[in-house]
């Protein structure tokens, strides 16, 4: 894994989430662009998810949990769809809120799999 890639993908997800919060809260329904912010955030798994199967093959491995690492991808991966669905279903102010806050949650994920996969010692 890169490790500044993983921190450009905090960055991002950041921004996208207090965009998507700022708007909802603002009183903005979903938008192409709230949704598109969330779909980067995912389209960001995936490429995380890439890296992350090639990289144990180059000797790059977690030096923390390995299943750790897993079902944190695994599960922020799954977020941003939810959270997408549920903002084309509802189309009200709350779930333009509720993508900003998915995507918060993910950044704490991406970071907290940074942590594992650089810092933390199994």
């Amino acid at each position: 894994m890169i490790e500044w890639f993983e921190y450009v993908q905090v960055g991002i997800a950041v921004i996208a989430g207090l965009l998507c919060l700022v708007l909802g809260l603002a009183g903005r329904t979903p938008n192409d662009y709230t949704l598109g912010a969330t779909a980067l955030v995912e389209v960001l798994l995936i490429a995380q998810l890439v890296v992350s199967l090639i990289a144990p093959a180059t000797g790059n491995v977690p030096t923390g949990s390995g299943l750790e690492f897993w079902v944190y991808l695994v599960s922020a991966a799954l977020i941003p769809p939810a959270a997408i669905v549920w903002a084309l279903v509802e189309r009200n102010r709350w779930s333009t809120a509720i993508l900003g806050v998915a995507c918060l949650a993910v950044a704490v994920m991406l970071y907290r799999m940074g942590q594992i996969w650089f810092v933390q010692v199994a």
